[in-house]
């Protein structure tokens, strides 16, 4: 037996809990073997982000080039692409085939705040690259950025499905809009992130932790999705063990003190 081989398309968090280290740990807790394309480098901590540097985005495809010549990726995921042109490029190399699998989490804002994509980088994601994408995750700030709501005018998880339909027609084979960071009254100790496809719809439910260590949950829970796809599950299934896996990596970690900020999951089940 050998691990298949998955693709992480994203950027650095020196900090260690987000970004292609966070991908990276999780790939390993699937038993996949780990392949990276750094889009950027970032110098943050629990606290805040302090400095961003993108990479070319030649650089950045001469990686991915690198990396398929050699190794035989079965799925990939995309994280913090930084800029237009990146995920201009990434799409460009989707078409030709070389990311099967494609799980796009387009990340758009740090869980400290700051902004990590560059102006134009909405509208290249839904106009290049979301029509090429198996799977998107968008937490639900962004899912309302990339259709021009107010956060604040969604309410429920009628509304949540509602953006997930809308970015659906954008051409993604499925949508998991992310609701882990909204509490929805009543249910505020619980997390629900919704699933839609041509298919129907599907809510992912499950309660929510009570700790400041979520930082990389996106990132985790779109590598882990990417994980499933490529050792055979479908969507569906993927994303339900994904979710199951960042729920026992927040318990995990919940009481952990890595930095003064919001600290990183237990990907590896150290706690255990």
């Amino acid at each position: 037996m050998q691990p298949i081989t998955v693709l992480s398309i994203a950027g650095s968090d020196s900090g260690g809990g987000a970004g292609v280290q966070a991908d990276i740990r999780t790939f390993s807790a699937f038993g996949v073997h780990a392949t990276t394309a750094l889009t950027a480098i970032t110098a943050q901590n629990t606290l805040t982000v302090s400095r961003v540097k993108t990479l070319d985005p030649d650089l950045v495809e001469e990686q991915v080039r690198s990396v398929t010549s050699d190794f035989d990726v079965v799925a990939t995921k995309t994280g913090m692409l930084a800029q237009a042109s990146t995920v201009e490029r990434v799409a460009a190399l989707a078409l030709e085939g070389l990311l099967p699998h494609l799980v796009v989490d387009p990340v758009l804002v740090s869980t400290s705040g700051h902004v990590l994509m560059a102006d134009g980088g909405v509208e290249a994601y839904r106009h290049a690259l979301f029509p090429l994408a198996e799977v998107i995750t968008p937490n639900l700030r962004e899912a309302a950025v990339l259709c021009d709501v107010d956060v604040r005018d969604v309410k429920n998880l009628d509304d949540v499905a509602a953006l997930a339909r809308t970015l659906l027609a954008l051409g993604p084979r499925h949508v998991l809009v992310k609701g882990g960071h909204v509490d929805f009254a009543p249910d505020v100790d619980r997390a629900a992130d919704v699933l839609v496809s041509v298919e129907g719809l599907v809510v992912f439910d499950g309660p929510r932790v009570d700790t400041r260590n979520d930082h990389g949950t996106g990132c985790s829970l779109s590598s882990a999705i990417a994980a499933g796809l490529g050792l055979g599950r479908d969507v569906p299934d993927a994303t339900r063990d994904a979710k199951s896996f960042v729920l026992a990596a927040l318990t995990g970690a919940r009481t952990w003190r890595l930095g003064e900020g919001r600290g990183p999951i237990d990907h590896l089940g150290w706690s255990e």
